[in-house]
């Protein structure tokens, strides 16, 4: 079953989020053709109850669909709506139409001033799911809240609400960290794009000549790949371990940890993918930018790995356990 919906989303994936749809949409920051599309398929109910019309998939079973959209960098908040719609679902909330931003928790501005935060996919999405001074909130997203953007091809954005917070809706809390919502998406999303890259850095090894014999058969490019491999891989198992969780919400911890993990390999793989390819890596007219520059942003969000090593360095400090049992217990799947 988990093939069947993984390989289905794949090919859907690899028809609707190519390169040139990836680089319109970062140009203009027109969305709506993709999203439609991605609506349409009915992936985005994957974690909502059967009882409530969705498939029921844990997040475990989920984790192969976030993976994919980062292998293709989507440009809009697939996982991130996935994750939101079971959590309407779960509060007996209704789920508007149009992509949701995950936002962790804001501090309330003082009355009738604006509320203002950077959103990751804040571009694209139509909705930001966050946790306003402790209580979840619906803030809607339109063209008069985006200010900023996040620089070249950035699908993330500044975006301020006025006083009031026009067309906010209030939900129920169903118990769950936005954080770690958040963090298990970007999780599964920067192992999915980290896949990609060593793909294109491979290939390109094995097809650019210089001196007579491909670039990679010579051992200081093998070392700096080689290194690459085992970043990516431990990307997959963090965020695999992020993802571990018998139903749609993920455990705080996990997510936590791998969070952190996947963050600090982003900037690695990309680093070092850019040392093999050269100059060309970093051209517009060339695919691999497209996705180590999303392995940079959501390196940050929903947190870096600073953000979550001191969540965990903090919940260590709570227990009386040693560093080592609290790894091999608390962290343990």
């Amino acid at each position: 079953m988990d093939d069947l919906f993984s390989d289905a989303l794949e090919r859907l994936f690899e028809q609707m989020s190519t390169p040139a749809v990836i680089r319109q949409v970062e140009h203009d920051g027109n969305a709506k053709a993709l999203w439609a599309g991605i609506e349409a398929s009915g992936f985005l109910d994957a974690l909502v109850p059967e009882q409530h019309g969705g498939a029921g998939l844990t997040l475990a079973q989920a984790f192969p669909l976030f993976m994919s959209a980062g292998r293709h960098a989507v440009p809009v908040p697939f996982a991130q709506t996935m994750l939101a719609r079971a959590y309407l679902a779960q509060v007996g909330a209704a789920a508007p139409a149009g992509a949701i931003a995950l936002l962790g928790h804001l501090d309330a501005p003082e009355t009738d001033a604006p509320l203002r935060a950077f959103v990751p996919f804040g571009r694209t999405a139509d909705w930001v799911l966050a946790r306003v001074d402790g209580r979840v909130r619906l803030l809607p997203v339109e063209d008069r809240f985006r200010l900023d953007g996040a620089g070249y091809g950035g699908l993330g954005s500044d975006i301020q609400w006025t006083g009031g917070w026009d067309g906010a809706a209030q939900v129920p809390d169903a118990g769950c960290d936005i954080d770690s919502l958040a963090a298990a998406s970007y999780s599964a999303q920067i192992a999915g794009a980290a896949d990609r890259v060593l793909a294109l850095t491979l290939d390109y090894a094995n097809q650019r000549t210089q001196f007579g014999k491909p670039i990679g058969k010579f051992q200081a490019v093998q070392n700096q790949i080689s290194i690459m491999a085992e970043r990516v891989w431990v990307s997959r198992m963090a965020a695999q371990l992020a993802c571990q969780s018998d139903d749609w919400r993920p455990q705080a911890l996990m997510a936590a940890a791998g969070k952190a993990r996947t963050s600090e390999a982003a900037a690695i793989v990309a680093d070092i993918s850019h040392a093999v390819h050269g100059a060309i890596g970093i051209t517009e007219e060339y695919d691999l930018q497209l996705y180590t520059r999303k392995l940079r942003e959501w390196r940050h969000a929903g947190g870096s790995e600073t953000y979550w090593e001191s969540r965990l360095g903090g919940e260590l400090l709570r227990q009386d356990d040693t560093a080592l049992s609290f790894m091999c217990g608390t962290l343990s799947p």
